[in-house]
């Protein structure tokens, strides 16, 4: 007589990381799963943390610069801009015109260089190779713009408090106008290799949907809330430095493919970003005063009065702010960083419920998150 045998299935826990090659850096997801079904994610940070803030608080003003380089180590610019537009409101500074001119192409220039990184590991996370080549190859024309007006190609330390470190060469304009000319008909190319790739599509649509209210209140920003379809920009709806004199749309998730909300959506606003930052660096050119300071004139030691700022800008991953409290010596009393990743990857849990293995990696990859500005 044969037996008949029950088989029973049973959760169990999985380490995804932080060697896991789809997890974008040093990141460690412990899983709870019932075979390729997730039932809980726990984000496990802090394999990068090196006391950012508490640095910031051990050095002068200056001295921070360079360590903001550190945090969003893909986008460098910005994070360089966040930091020095919080000193200067502290300070009282006012930066010049060609000075605001500079920071917002390099700001521009950055976001397109972010994106681009974006858009070929997120293909990479899903099995399509080339897509990294294409993205690779057109980001090395923007470091070769970064290299000849700072000498770096990732750790910039460009901007200082007051403007930039040094005016742009002769003949840079020229370039630069020149590769957004290009890089405009590669976009075709790229939407053509992955956007509307049949594969890549049905990989994404209806994945990891956050909606609008959902997004808001884990405090989602940048292209993972208007990825939800709630159009905020701060370089609109809180215009900093001259963003209030450019004409440039806001992308948001229109549900195409699937949900608004979902991966698609998301990778899909990153992908139109980038040619709006094309015509802002258009118009960005064509207004860039041919005479004027590219720095102000800041003391030495810069010694702020006594109080305390919150300044917030749109970095290429979301609000990245800054909160500084003086106490009228050379070096800041506090320094707090808050990073668009940690609030983005805050949310990943509350939509992996239920989803496959498969499916989170596409939906961690979506949310393009960055370890360096996590950690600090």
């Amino acid at each position: 007589m044969t037996r008949k045998r029950e088989f029973k299935s049973q959760e169990i826990y999985v380490n995804m990381g932080p060697q896991h090659p789809s997890t974008h850096g040093v990141l460690r997801l412990m899983l709870r799963t019932d075979g390729e079904i997730v039932s809980d994610v726990a984000p496990m940070i802090g394999y990068l943390h090196r006391c950012a803030e508490k640095y910031g608080e051990s050095g002068t003003y200056q001295m921070m610069i360079p360590y903001t380089d550190r945090m969003d180590y893909l986008a460098g610019m910005n994070c360089n801009w966040a930091y020095c537009l919080a000193a200067e409101k502290l300070g009282n500074v006012v930066v010049p015109e060609r000075a605001e001119y500079i920071r917002i192409v390099m700001g521009e220039l950055n976001r397109i260089a972010s994106h681009l990184i974006a858009f070929g590991t997120y293909g990479l996370d899903l099995g399509a190779f080339t897509p990294f080549f294409y993205a690779l190859d057109e980001r090395e024309k923007i470091l070769d713009l970064f290299e000849m007006v700072c000498g770096a190609r990732l750790t910039y330390s460009y901007f200082r408090i007051g403007g930039v470190s040094q005016d742009l060469p002769e003949g840079w304009e020229q370039r630069c106008n020149q590769f957004i000319d290009d890089f405009r008909l590669r976009m075709k190319e790229f939407n053509d290799l992955l956007s509307h790739n049949y594969i890549f599509i049905k990989r994404t649509a209806d994945v990891g949907v956050i909606s609008p209210a959902m997004a808001i209140d884990y405090g989602c920003t940048g292209p993972v809330l208007r990825g939800s379809g709630v159009r905020w920009d701060l370089r609109i709806d809180e215009a900093y430095s001259l963003y209030d004199r450019f004409r440039f749309q806001i992308p948001i998730g229109r549900g195409e493919k699937g949900a608004i909300g979902d991966s698609w959506d998301r990778y899909m606003v990153r992908i139109r970003e980038m040619e709006q930052s094309c015509d802002i660096i258009k118009q960005a050119l064509r207004g860039l005063p041919d005479t004027g300071e590219y720095r102000a004139k800041v003391p030495k030691v810069f010694k702020p009065p006594k109080g305390e700022v919150y300044v917030r800008s749109e970095s290429s991953k979301g609000e990245l702010g800054f909160y500084l409290i003086s106490d009228g010596t050379d070096r800041p009393y506090r320094v707090k960083a808050r990073s668009p990743s940690l609030s983005n990857l805050c949310v990943l849990p509350a939509i992996s419920e239920g989803m496959m293995i498969a499916d989170l990696v596409a939906t961690l990859g979506s949310l393009d998150i960055v370890m360096g500005e996590i950690d600090r």
